[in-house]
């Protein structure tokens, strides 16, 4: 079983997908967010072709651990999957910065190609989840 990981935003969402034993995480790329009924869609075949059972969603909580309005989000767009895949959620708070630090160190061009970052995100997000695991 595969497990899949989402960098969900308010334009774009980051996604990433494990390998069959659940070692490394690779990416997959960013889709859109609106209109939102078809990005649930997308995740959902997404899933069903890599035969994954398992979603990470990243949480990011505020600098203090709390929840706010992008985590709340993040927790209410995760309730689309809940009657069909265990939902995770993982901290995720600094992983975009990190993502484009990984991009520029191995000189790739996000500035203009958001979905980069947001991809790079969810790889970290679910590499996080793996390595804990």
């Amino acid at each position: 079983m595969r497990t899949l990981a989402l960098d969900v935003g308010t334009k774009r969402i980051g996604i990433a997908i494990s390998d069959a034993l659940g070692i490394i995480a690779s990416p997959i790329p960013a889709i859109n967010r609106m209109p939102e009924k078809i990005a649930i869609d997308t995740i959902k075949k997404v899933c069903k072709n890599y035969n994954a059972k398992t979603i990470v969603v990243g949480l990011p909580k505020n600098m203090n651990g709390t929840i706010g309005q992008q985590a709340q989000d993040c927790i209410d767009f995760a309730k689309n999957f809940e009657n069909d895949f265990e939902i995770i959620f993982e901290d995720e708070r600094l992983t975009s910065r990190q993502a484009e630090r990984n991009l520029k160190t191995v000189g790739k061009k996000y500035t203009k190609n958001k979905g980069l970052v947001d991809t790079e995100s969810a790889c970290i997000i679910l590499q996080q989840y793996l390595d804990r695991k």
